[in-house]
């Protein structure tokens, strides 16, 4: 994204919004809640996928878009794209989704799930009321852990070993200490994430992921899929083992079986479900076709949503 390229801003109006829950913008656990003058905490609600696309639909409508030319998202946020084509199918005119799937499978949940006990484990964490504790004394430990859990299932096993290998930091010695430079890697992303992120809101957006399932409500994934009227280019990585390629090519046949125009590209890439945050060049022309294939279709103005 930028002056020339797949998302030109020279040309194209590019919204990006921080999620329902999150810390970094819109409301989350860390507001301050209007009853008490303190923020939500334990109280703010679990949200689903489907809530945070609700009041990305109020921004669009403040804003004055009818219509986007695209809906584009990877991984949970590829999550949101493709419910707002399923809840608002006559505002979306083309949709592309990266390394995601319609629905959380166990694998993905259990690693979320490990994600949570580490939070939560901290005693700092105080059952999610830990605003009012002293700088450095919040729950930063449990979420350094559940990242350092996280980061591993991001990248590959042959990025991994090439990048690290049995690298050491120091010199070879049996003890707990940190020894190997993988070990140093993560123990340096756990902190930076913990410094930047608020640990409710890893709670609540980690859960959203797990409860995200397209056909909830809906009869069945396909029937879900149906609704959508725009067509769409699904993407995955050869070496995403945390949303492997068989969810995507399910998700583009599930597309294809409802009678939408459809296309499936897997790139060839060694870095894990990172890949599509890492590769952005291999997808830029899909996401640039696509893009002005959304922008030459006509407009309907009716709005639908569930």
């Amino acid at each position: 994204m930028g002056p020339g390229k797949a998302l030109d801003t020279d040309e194209l109006f590019v919204v990006g919004v921080n999620v329902l829950g999150g810390c970094q913008g819109s409301t989350g656990p860390s507001s301050t809640d209007p009853r008490t003058g303190a923020p939500y905490g334990s109280a703010f609600p679990v949200v689903s996928i489907r809530d945070m696309v609700r009041c990305q639909v109020s921004l669009a409508d403040r804003l004055g878009v009818r219509r986007w030319a695209s809906v584009i998202g990877g991984s949970m946020g590829g999550m949101q794209a493709i419910e707002w084509a399923v809840m608002y199918p006559e505002r979306v005119a083309s949709l592309f989704l990266a390394s995601t799937t319609t629905e959380a499978s166990a694998q993905q949940i259990a690693w979320s799930h490990i994600g949570r006990m580490a939070v939560q484990a901290d005693p700092r964490f105080r059952g999610g009321d830990y605003y009012e504790a002293e700088p450095g004394d919040g729950p930063h430990r449990g979420l350094a852990v559940a990242r350092m859990a996280a980061m591993v299932t991001y990248r590959s096993d042959e990025v991994f070993a090439q990048r690290f290998g049995r690298t050491v930091l120091n010199q070879f010695e049996f003890s707990l200490e940190r020894t190997f430079d993988i070990e140093g890697y993560l123990d340096y992303h756990g902190l930076k994430l913990a410094l930047r992120f608020d640990a409710n809101s890893y709670l609540r957006l980690n859960r959203a992921m797990d409860l995200h399932d397209l056909g909830r409500g809906r009869g069945s994934t396909a029937a879900a899929l149906g609704r959508i009227r725009c067509p769409s280019v699904v993407s995955a990585i050869r070496s995403d083992g945390l949303y492997p390629p068989h969810q995507q090519r399910e998700l583009h046949e599930g597309l294809i079986a409802c009678g939408l125009p459809s296309e499936f590209i897997e790139v060839d890439s060694p870095h894990g479900h990172d890949g599509f945050l890492i590769d952005t060049d291999r997808l830029a022309g899909a996401i640039s076709a696509l893009v002005d294939r959304g922008l030459h279709l006509q407009a309907p103005h009716r709005q639908e949503g569930r």
